[in-house]
């Protein structure tokens, strides 16, 4: 009869580093992470999606009256634009509804350490800060008479959307001071779209 080895096999030490930092953290709170992780992807795909201009809901001048085919045009395209500012603005606030939700969740979670909590509401001031500075723009670029406008902020970098056929140096100038003066971003990091 043969004897069979009782040789236990070791694991290698990137493996027991990797386990231990995994005990370390905890299950939960990893996941909870990584969670956070993807809602900020997604909020970032949500935007890069939504903001390439090239939208087709599906019901372009559906709802439209049938008359003079000029008027149904014109009328068409002031709804598409119309769509379009609206469609941005829900889009950009259900990404940030979801990303609050979950940052809540990690928030309320009795069983996540005290600094995955702490970054989870440095996360919610920081879409809170976002959510103000927006605003603020949005109000002053309309203040100074484009008829509509959606600012989005990531990190160091700002997108901003104006109703406008074309737009003049002085015009993307008064735009780019705005931003700067709201958010320190220089104009290398603002995109400026005219819709």
């Amino acid at each position: 009869m043969k004897k069979q080895s009782t040789e236990l096999t070791t694991v290698n030490p990137p493996m027991k580093k990797l386990q231990a930092f995994f005990r370390k953290i905890g299950k939960k709170n990893l996941i909870i992470a990584c969670a956070v992780i993807l809602i900020g992807a997604a909020v970032w795909l949500n935007f890069v999606l939504f903001s390439n201009g090239n939208q087709n809901t599906g019901y372009d001048g559906y709802d439209q009256p049938s008359g003079n085919i000029s008027d149904s045009l014109n009328n068409t395209q002031d709804n598409t634009e119309n769509t379009y500012f609206s469609a941005t603005l829900v889009s950009r606030q259900k990404a940030r509804d979801e990303a609050l939700e979950v940052l809540q969740a990690v928030v309320d979670n009795v069983e996540a350490s005290e600094t995955v909590k702490n970054e989870a509401l440095a996360g919610i001031s920081a879409i809170a800060d976002e959510i103000q500075k927006e605003a603020n723009i949005e109000s002053l670029i309309t203040a100074k008479g484009f008829e509509k406008c959606v600012a989005v902020l990531n990190g160091d970098q700002a997108s901003i959307i104006v109703k406008a056929d074309s737009l003049q140096p002085s015009q993307i100038a008064q735009i780019n001071a705005i931003v700067y003066e709201q958010t320190g971003i220089a104009p290398t990091g603002v995109t400026i779209i005219n819709k």
